[in-house]
């Protein structure tokens, strides 16, 4: 997990040109997660697969792919790692 955190949270530069990212909702505009999609987005955060997801969530794997299609799509992000980076920013820290 802490390596996927790493790398989501690197300054790598990606190896095809992606657009600029569009700006984010302030906190109180940030789009709404169902239930399922906060605990998808968690599972995905701690690096695991959809299908390993899929089998944790006892639903299938078509269905997680949904969700992170949802979750990608409600805070205009482009991949899972950007998913695992929203997630340790809107987690509580602990000093």
């Amino acid at each position: 997990m802490d390596q996927a955190i790493d790398y989501a949270l690197s300054e790598e530069k990606p190896t095809s040109p992606i657009s600029p990212a569009p700006e984010r909702p302030s906190a109180d505009e940030a789009p709404h997660l169902t239930r399922r999609e906060r605990e998808v987005a968690a599972l995905v955060a701690q690096g695991f697969t959809s299908c390993q997801i899929a089998s944790k969530l006892v639903v299938s794997e078509r269905t997680v792919d949904n969700h992170v299609a949802n979750i990608l799509k409600k805070f205009s992000l482009r991949s899972r790692e950007q998913i695992a980076a929203r997630m340790v920013e809107q987690s509580p820290r602990r000093d």
